[in-house]
């Protein structure tokens, strides 16, 4: 990235502005604008998001806030409560009381006397969701919405769970966000109270995941705050981004389809990053279009940013199998619109362990599908290499050489591409499946296969068979009967080189990527009523785009941080040949840093640990502990949480702990044992 010190606007900065709410709390906000905003009011950028402005997202907050206020703008950065330096507690991700104190930020933006009275929403993730959220509510100062690595559907694809099925990140995330609602505020900011705030985080903490359980099919708990529920409620136009590698790979072309506003999409190869912090590469000048955007829909500026195709993608080219890159090969392709005229529907039989990628084959009386079956039960091995649902990138976590796994699965192996194939959206498959239990799940796996045999993973989906109709009225299957089930793929461009041949695999489990049904499941495929859709854009349609469309990624440097403890990142698969006890160990450990702006020094460690033994499902464990530490002169405080997942047949445990320390004596301490019934999952 190239570092800007020389911007349009000479900018000043506020790092503690407080924000009144109507119960009494105030909200705490960073806050960067051009000077002459005094004297020329300008339009207000707010980023809302619980990860902490003062430390923990400084860094990166100070690439590109700075930047766009350079540009004109007045970018807000505020702790949601109960986070940060901003009071409250914080009790579960995107409630009401969040969006209406969104809401109220808002308002108090554009009365501002630096403000022009015009407002606009962005962030990643968290911040993309509630942009996202509060601008289907119309606030009256909001005029557009920049989001990236965001869902508009919280239940079938968002973090928690996948085609019905839960995914272990429903876990992970609450670990995540059960150690960040119990941080304490800055003593240096808010001064002696900041001891009675974070004993009121304390005191207030529960896992979240338990709330996450309760609602295991997509209920009212879910439909809030879901945009897919009423696509109408969005009036403002929204620039969308986000990455092939990332787990919301599938928002930015449902939402391009769905809304009926002015709306740009972008999907690069890129992990759970801002696109000018791209990884895998290329990163693209994110912010110079982000600027654009704003011009625009902000002031007004006629600068052609509707210009060109409604979406942007990246076509990926083949690459062996890594669990990172740092570059993905490809090329840019554009769509004037989506669905786009220059996608069709391709189907393929699944006839004889094989994909029929010609048409005249399935005409081929040699194979004929009537009343020809397999079976597969896969062994909860299959899913070790499955990489994360999201991919952050740090540590490498994208998926591993997937012949390891396909060893477990039923294997559809095209012949040798006899020339290039590019797909570009969410391939399909149509299975006709009998089950041996009445809950059971699939999981199918598309693979680009080289002529050396190693089998890349391009995109996959899961489908808990329960919900094969409905996610709001799961049905139980009846053991023996034949279903007619469809499965959607995550979206996905991706180029299949002449030579190289396409594999569909389908396990009966994904672990621990995806928690396991109850019990074992035999499942029975009928070849008759099985097929996978392949949404082909055929080689002769034009890429609509210059060759490389993007400016350099550029943003404003960063504050010096000093290491004083390395930071540490593993990714462990381990077996046992003894006791056939297998575990994935995940650590992410920032080191011990601090922040020069501020001297505080922060301590971030997180580990994740699932485990299983052999091919029992009543093994199943996942654990997620984190320990997070502040400290400065003579203040030191640690906060230290974990949550451990188990199940049986009946019923999903939780046993949790939380502890916080001051000075390294203990001063707040609670354990949680609860059992939450399984809901046909």
């Amino acid at each position: 990235m190239r570092h800007v010190d020389q911007l349009p606007c000479e900018t000043e900065e506020e790092n503690h502005v407080t924000i009144p709410m109507p119960d009494g709390v105030q909200l705490s906000a960073r806050v960067w604008r051009p000077v002459s905003s005094d004297q020329e009011p300008v339009p207000a950028i707010l980023e809302y998001i619980p990860y902490r402005k003062n430390d923990l997202t400084s860094t990166r907050d100070a690439i590109h806030h700075p930047y766009i206020a350079g540009h004109g703008y007045a970018c807000v950065r505020v702790d949601l409560r109960g986070t940060g330096e901003s009071e409250g507690v914080l009790l579960d991700e995107y409630l009401e009381q969040e969006q209406q104190d969104a809401e109220e930020v808002l308002a108090w933006l554009a009365q501002q006397p630096w403000c022009d009275g015009t407002t606009g929403m962005m962030g990643i993730s968290w911040g993309a969701f509630a942009a996202l959220q509060v601008a289907a509510r119309r606030p009256p100062s909001l005029g557009a919405v920049v989001i990236a690595s965001f869902t508009d559907e919280r239940y079938a694809d968002d973090m928690h769970y996948l085609g019905g099925a839960m995914l272990s990140d429903n876990l992970a995330e609450a670990g995540t966000m059960f150690a960040y609602a119990t941080c304490p505020p800055d003593p240096r900011v808010v001064g002696e109270r900041w001891r009675g705030m974070w004993h009121e985080r304390l005191d207030s903490a529960r896992p979240w995941v338990l709330e996450w359980l309760r609602h295991q099919s997509r209920d009212a708990y879910w439909q809030h705050a879901s945009l897919s529920e009423d696509y109408t409620a969005l009036r403002c136009p929204v620039l969308a981004s986000s990455g092939w590698a990332d787990g919301y790979s599938n928002a930015v072309t449902r939402l391009l389809s769905r809304v009926d506003v002015p709306r740009k999409g972008l999907i690069g190869p890129w992990s759970h990053k801002l696109p000018h912090l791209g990884e895998p590469g290329p990163a693209i000048g994110y912010l110079q279009e982000v600027v654009r955007w704003w011009d625009h829909w902000l002031k007004g500026v006629d600068n052609g940013v509707m210009e060109g195709p409604m979406l942007q993608a990246w076509m990926q080219e083949s690459v062996p199998p890594s669990t990172s890159y740092e570059e993905r090969p490809g090329r840019w392709v554009g769509e004037p619109s989506w669905p786009s005229p220059h996608i069709r529907e391709e189907t393929h039989p699944l006839r004889d362990r094989a994909i029929l990628m010609c048409d005249d084959a399935a005409d081929d009386p040699s194979r004929d599908p009537a009343g020809l079956t397999h079976t597969v039960q896969s062994p909860l091995s299959v899913g070790q290499f499955a990489g994360k649902w999201a991919s952050y990138n740090a540590p490498p976590d994208l998926p591993y050489d997937q012949r390891e796994e396909d060893g477990g699965s039923l294997v559809f192996t095209s012949e040798p591409l006899p020339h290039t194939l590019e797909i570009l959206g969410s391939p399909t498959v149509a299975l006709e499946v009998e089950s041996s239990e009445p809950v059971g799940q699939v999981t199918a796996r598309l693979s680009d296969v080289a002529p050396d045999g190693r089998a890349t993973r391009v995109t996959y989906g899961v489908l808990n068979l329960t919900h094969r109709s409905s996610d709001e009225k799961p049905e139980e299957l009846e053991p023996g009967r034949r279903y007619r089930v469809r499965l959607p793929l995550n979206g996905v461009a991706q180029a299949f080189p002449a030579g190289h041949r396409v594999r569909l695999s389908l396990s009966t489990s994904y672990w621990p990527l995806v928690w396991p049904a109850p019990k074992p499941v035999l499942l029975t495929v009928h070849e008759s009523g099985s097929s996978l859709t392949l949404p082909v854009r055929p080689a002769e349609e034009p890429d609509d785009v210059p060759r490389s469309p993007f400016l350099e990624p550029e943003g404003c440097a960063p504050p010096h941080v000093a290491t004083l403890a390395e930071p540490e990142e593993s990714w462990t698969v381990t077996r046992s040949l003894v006791d056939y006890h297998s575990a994935l160990d995940i650590v992410k450990d920032r080191g011990l840093q601090r922040f020069e702006e501020n001297g505080i020094e922060v301590g971030l460690r997180a580990c994740e640990k699932y485990t299983s033994v052999a091919d029992d499902f009543g093994s199943l464990s996942g654990r997620s502990a984190w320990t997070m530490r502040f400290r400065r002169d003579d203040w030191d405080v640690r906060v230290e949480t974990c949550t451990v997942l188990t199940s049986n047949e009946d019923a999903f445990m939780v046993d949790a702990t939380l502890d916080g320390y001051e000075d390294g004596r203990r001063v707040f301490s609670r354990t949680w044992n609860e059992t939450v019934p399984r809901e046909s999952a």
